[in-house]
C-alpha cells in the first residue's frame, strides 16, 4: 500500500505546477485546463455524490456538471489552496492508496502537454508504488494478444491469450500508458506490429 507521503509529494507538486502555469494551460485531458484539473481534484475528494460519475458514463454529465460550477465559483487562488490542503479527514487515512497514483499521472498530464517534456527523476519508493499499480489486465481486454509488462529489475506480469507483447519501460511511463495517454509515455513494445498498433489507439484506463 503506498504511504500518504508519497500522495503528499504528488499533489505539492501539482499545485506548485498549477501556481507557475496558471489557470489556463493545456494538459493532456482532452479539453481541460489547469482549472478543469484542479476542479476535478476538489470534486473528487469533496463531493462524493458526483464520484459515480468517473465510473459509470450515464452519470458522467452531472459529474462534470459538478466540476465546472465548482471551477466557475471558485477564484483560481483558492481551488489551487483546497487542492494543497489535502482531503478531509476522513479520508486521509486512504490517501496514500487514493491519490498516489491518480495525482502522479495528473502531474504528468500536466508536464506532458508542454512542449519538450523529458521525463523526470522519481524517487524509487514512487516507482514501486506505481508498479504495484501496473497491470496487463486492461490492456489484454482490448486485443487478442498477450500481455506482458516488463521493467528493469522486476518481475514481468502477464495476462490475456494469443500473440506475445511485451511493453517495456520503467513504472512512470507504464502507469502514463495503461492511463490511457499511450501518445505521451516512453513505453516500447515489441511483437505482432498491428497489434502493437491497436493497443497503441485502444482506449484505456477508466
Amino acid at each position: 500500500m503506498a504511504p500518504p507521503i508519497l500522495a503528499q509529494q504528488e499533489r505539492e507538486t501539482i499545485c506548485n505546477l498549477f501556481v507557475e502555469l496558471g489557470p489556463d494551460a493545456p494538459t493532456l485531458c482532452e479539453g481541460w485546463t489547469t482549472a478543469d484539473l484542479a476542479a476535478h481534484l476538489v470534486v473528487r475528494e469533496r463531493r462524493p455524490d458526483s464520484g459515480p460519475g468517473l465510473v459509470w458514463p450515464p452519470l458522467a454529465g452531472y459529474t462534470d456538471k459538478v466540476r465546472r460550477s465548482v471551477k466557475d465559483r471558485t477564484p483560481w487562488t483558492k481551488l489551487v489552496e483546497t487542492v494543497r490542503r489535502g482531503p478531509p479527514m476522513l479520508l486521509r487515512r486512504v490517501d496514500g492508496p487514493m491519490n498516489t497514483v491518480e495525482y502522479f499521472i495528473h502531474v504528468e498530464d500536466v508536464r506532458r502537454a508542454r512542449p519538450n517534456w523529458e521525463p523526470r527523476q522519481i524517487s524509487e519508493e514512487l516507482a514501486n508504488a506505481l508498479w504495484a499499480r501496473v497491470g496487463p489486465g486492461g490492456m489484454a481486454k482490448k486485443v487478442p494478444a498477450t500481455i506482458v509488462v516488463a521493467s528493469p529489475g522486476r518481475a514481468e506480469k502477464v495476462a490475456g491469450t494469443g500473440p506475445r507483447l511485451v511493453l517495456s519501460g520503467d513504472p512512470g511511463e507504464l502507469t502514463m500508458f495503461g492511463s490511457g495517454r499511450q501518445a505521451a509515455a516512453r513505453v516500447e513494445i515489441t511483437g505482432d506490429a498491428a497489434l502493437a498498433a491497436q493497443l497503441r489507439d485502444a482506449a484505456l484506463g477508466i
